[in-house]
């Protein structure tokens, strides 16, 4: 034992033990001759013959591979790694399915002293094994409310391992996690896996599997508390997130409750967790903030194909002292617009209502003249998930300079505004719609004050081709239709001086592609274009997935016609048409779009870039 031990131990640090041991100054001792460094050599050599689907997972957490690089391991210890490795490899495989498999392990003795033995494993894993029956089972309230009865249909539908598909011991975990997952998603917070039981038989290779999900008590929501609020009010935290007392706990709506307060600005993160140690039916909702600066800037530069090079820079203050309103500054510089505007919001009420007021001036190059405008807003808002308000009372003036220019007006309106999104996979858009409706009525403040109302709808939807080729894929590979239409008129008297503000040009990037922005207007009978009473616009595009040997890519094509017209009369709408192809990337950013149009009555071709998704 002994001689083993010196062996292992035959190193300068060991030896240096050794003789401060026998009473030897170690110093005094000649050093080892200096010996050039070589491999270490181990003591076996492993192969494994076996399908690729399961040599890698052989090769990755055998346990005998472990071992392969040690030295000096004895024949006995081998023969009881071999013995060790033949009990690993069938539980390594049995987390796969294969649990009838024909395993053998080889050992070739080493040719020479110097050479290493060699371990050969071969493996036959047969058939794998399927599952034959699911039984999902439900206890607690869950299955004796008619109300649940949707969320237990839900379950057992979503379950992920059906009759006839391969059982893994992954799999098994995984659809258990996922059926725990839709359990506690909506009203039962705490439920549990009761009970589970996967009965495999390796004769048949079948497996039985049986789960019981215990619900639990279910839960409604008591009161909000919010922690780390000092700078704002606490309760605007509550507010923001739109939750009320007293309904059922979703977790679908605790994250839309999440996402509310983040994106209002005024905290830079957010935590929504619910406290289940009291109450069921009132347990409380624990809101953990971290509060953002008082105060923000943004500097920005970016290009449009439309405006050219564009610089911004915003300017947030999230307390103004007094008022203890939000105001965001904006200044906008680019070829064709340039403009300057504060935006004033108060915090949210009890119903989410909030008190605004907007200043903005604008200078901008249209067509054929130089317009520039104030524009003053003041009223109210609410936003929800999917529904947006707005009333509010609107002062616009405006100027226009250029030979024959249209005079100089203004004129006070009360206006309503009402927008509802529906969309599907933002924030690249696989289905869905979106409407926006803006109707006012005023009177100019020339002279002769003549009334006029004004109406502008706007329409976006994208219908999917065919049917998905799977449920988590959203677009089918035949694609989708994009389509969009937009409407507005103001009408009044024919005589009546209204401001350019209120009237409509289109053509451009996100309006009818081959036709530079906004220089569909009405032409005057001196060859000019001036803003119209009347708009039209109408667009449809085929989306559809580019693949790439056989698979999806990032990238989309995209085919389409862009109709639109402005006039001052609905008889004198004529059509502009727009058409051409181009190419979607959805980037990091959103969705990226490079297409190629053609303008039919300016017979002109013109490159259009978008970047995001935005109604």
């Amino acid at each position: 034992m002994f001689k083993r031990w010196m062996q292992r131990c035959a190193r300068p640090a060991c030896l240096a033990l050794i003789l401060a041991g026998s009473g030897v100054p170690a110093h005094a001792q000649e050093p080892p001759p200096a010996k050039s460094e070589s491999p270490v050599q181990g003591s076996f050599e492993l192969e494994i013959e076996a399908p690729a689907e399961v040599r890698s997972l052989l090769q990755t957490n055998l346990e005998l591979g472990r071992f392969r690089d040690q030295p000096d391991l004895t024949d006995a210890e081998i023969s009881r790694l071999i013995e060790l490795a033949r009990k690993d490899s069938q539980q390594l495989l049995a987390t796969q399915g294969f649990f009838s498999p024909s395993i053998s392990l080889e050992r070739e003795p080493a040719i020479s002293p110097d050479t290493p033995a060699r371990l050969l494993l071969k493996v036959e894993p047969g058939e794998p094994t399927r599952v034959t029956e699911v039984h999902i089972e439900f206890e607690g309230p869950i299955t004796t409310d008619p109300k649940d009865r949707l969320q237990r249909e839900g379950i057992r539908q979503d379950w992920a391992l059906r009759a006839g598909d391969r059982f893994t011991q992954a799999a098994w975990d995984g659809a258990k996690q996922k059926a725990l997952r839709e359990l506690v998603r909506r009203r039962y917070a705490t439920g549990i896996i009761g009970y589970s039981l996967a009965d495999v038989d390796p004769e048949t290779r079948s497996a039985r599997l049986n789960v019981r999900l215990d619900s639990g008590p279910p839960f409604r929501i008591g009161e909000l508390i919010v922690q780390g609020a000092d700078r704002y009010d606490a309760n605007l935290a509550a507010r923001l997130s739109q939750l009320v007392t007293g309904e059922i706990y979703d977790q679908n709506a605790l994250l839309e409750a999440q996402k509310k307060i983040g994106e209002s600005g005024y905290f830079d993160s957010i935590f929504l967790s619910l406290d289940t140690t009291g109450d069921p039916e009132a347990a409380p909702l624990l809101v953990q903030v971290k509060e953002a600066k008082k105060q923000k800037l943004v500097l920005g530069v970016g290009a449009n194909t439309d405006v050219g090079i564009r610089l911004t820079a915003e300017h947030t203050h999230h307390l103004l002292p007094v008022l203890g309103w939000r105001a965001v500054s904006n200044l906008s510089l680019d070829e064709k617009k340039q403009f300057i505007s504060t935006d004033l919001l108060a915090p949210p009420d009890e119903k989410n209502w909030r008190w605004l007021a907007t200043a903005k001036i604008e200078r901008e190059q249209q067509p054929s003249f130089l317009v520039s405008s104030v524009q003053l807003r003041g009223g109210q808002s609410k936003s929800t998930d999917r529904l947006d308000r707005k009333m509010y009372l609107l002062y616009d003036f405006a100027t226009n300079d250029g030979i024959n220019a249209p005079p100089n007006a203004s004129a006070l309106s009360a206006n309503l505004g009402w927008t509802w999104r529906a969309f599907k996979g933002l924030p690249f858009p696989t289905g869905g719609q979106g409407l926006s409706l803006e109707v006012g009525a005023g009177a100019t403040l020339d002279a002769d004050r003549w009334p006029f109302a004004r109406a502008l709808a706007r329409w976006q939807a994208y219908l999917p081709i065919g049917k998905p080729p799977s449920p988590a894929i959203a677009t089918p590979d035949a694609g989708r239709l994009s389509m969009r239409a937009e409407l507005g008129a103001v009408v009044a008297n024919a005589n009546a001086n209204l401001p350019t503000t209120l009237l409509f040009l289109t053509g451009g990037d996100n309006t009818v592609r081959g036709y530079a922005y906004e220089s569909i207007g009405v032409t005057l009978p001196d060859g000019q274009t001036a803003s119209g009473r009347y708009l039209a616009v109408g667009s449809l595009e085929w989306q559809r997935p580019i693949k790439i040997n056989g698979r999806r890519s990032d990238w989309e094509s995209a085919v389409f016609v862009d109709v639109g017209s402005v006039a001052n009369t609905p008889s004198a709408l004529k059509a502009q048409v727009g058409a051409g192809f181009g190419v979607i990337w959805n980037s990091p950013v959103g969705p990226l779009k490079a297409d190629l149009a053609w303008g039919f009555a300016t017979q002109k071709l013109r490159l259009v870039l978008a970047v995001g998704f935005k109604f």
